[in-house]
């Protein structure tokens, strides 16, 4: 594994679908985004699994998210991928929160749409009952069962989603920032690095003793001395480098400081010292100070990244004063559904297939 992967697995493990509203399981997640008033609420129905304002959200459509994500998973990565934790909180667990916030935000987004008076056309609504009628055809008895859905239920919640995208639309539709190449301009860099830390069962950081790190170190200044005698880079890659990637290409503010600083710094061919990261000692070398492509299609995400800001500005105002709560004992009682004839995943791939809003929608989830 890359280390700017694993800096993406913990944010994945922090967030994984990366999201805004609501959890607990841990209180404090309930809590996180938009600090909404804490209602204590009895009297759910049967299976309310909780309340936003006058919304609410019904365990078959947390069973739907739950089950279609984990599955979609473990097509990608396996399903050993359940074993990993991170800080005491194991995947499952963290998936399961986040799936509830996402929920939690796209109804909220959704009462931010009456606020607006935003609602679907005709020929959106009527994308979402396709949808609810293919997803829904597409899934067997026993996943019928199992998510205790129907096409009216399905057809709700394609509604919900289109909807939030459409509010996130709304409210982003007049920002468009000129982003100067020297903000967005990207580089290109090869680099070797040795680790300070072993991973543990669980898939942790166990960072080396003293002595490991004063070897990994030697290890470093070798191969740097190596280098700055004008050795083949590359070979020395080969030689040295515990990364299982060589070559990274990004902008600013996307990387760990240390290693971005030196990186930036560096003009073409220029090779760095020794640059010390969580992850390790570095050595870089500077293959383009440009990358006119590559900078390009970072000022999209840079205009994207302004444009979710100004979004969440205005719904994090909104989201404030919302009343919310959590029915914590039949959210106890939510997991994975473990039957091997459940194996759906094709919720969002049919929506995608049906509404034109897709890139709006997880834009807005984000």
């Amino acid at each position: 594994m890359s280390f700017f992967h694993y800096k993406y697995v913990k944010r994945m493990t922090a967030v994984l679908l990366a999201v805004v509203l609501i959890m607990t399981g841990c209180k404090s997640k309930w809590n996180e985004y938009g600090n909404t008033k804490i209602v204590l609420t009895t009297g759910f129905d049967k299976d309310e699994v909780f309340r936003i304002d006058k919304t609410s959200c019904r365990l078959p459509e947390v069973m739907v998210y739950l089950t279609n994500t984990k599955n979609q998973y473990e097509q990608a990565l396996g399903s050993q991928i359940w074993q990993t934790s991170y800080e005491g909180e194991t995947l499952e667990e963290n998936l399961k929160e986040t799936v509830l916030a996402r929920i939690a935000r796209i109804k909220a987004m959704n009462l931010l749409a009456e606020k607006y008076g935003i609602s679907l056309s005709d020929e959106e609504t009527g994308n979402a009952a396709k949808a609810a009628e293919q997803y829904y055809t597409s899934l067997n008895e026993k996943e019928r069962e199992l998510l205790a859905v129907d096409e009216k239920i399905l057809r709700m919640m394609y509604e919900e989603y289109a909807l939030a995208g459409k509010v996130y639309e709304y409210l982003i539709a007049d920002i468009n920032p000129e982003i100067s190449d020297d903000e967005a301009r990207t580089i290109t860099v090869q680099h070797i690095l040795i680790k300070t830390y072993s991973l543990n069962e669980a898939g942790e950081h166990v960072p080396y003793s003293e002595q490991a790190k004063r070897e990994a170190y030697r290890k470093a200044r070798e191969a740097l001395q190596r280098a700055q005698k004008g050795e083949n880079f590359l070979s020395l890659i080969a030689e040295y480098n515990e990364d299982s990637n060589s070559s990274y290409s990004f902008g600013k503010g996307t990387m760990d400081a240390a290693f971005e600083d030196a990186a930036f710094n560096l003009g073409t061919d220029e090779i760095s010292d020794i640059v010390e990261t969580e992850h390790g000692y570095h050595i870089i070398k500077c293959i383009s100070t440009f990358d006119r492509d590559e900078t390009d299609r970072n000022k999209v995400k840079i205009v994207e990244q302004r444009r979710k800001e100004v979004f969440n500005e205005e719904y994090s105002g909104f989201v404030e004063g919302l009343a919310r709560s959590l029915n914590e004992e039949l959210w106890e009682t939510v997991e994975f559904i473990s039957d091997a004839e459940v194996t759906t995943s094709s919720f969002f791939e049919v929506y995608h297939s049906m509404m034109d809003d897709t890139l709006s929608v997880e834009s807005s989830l984000d």
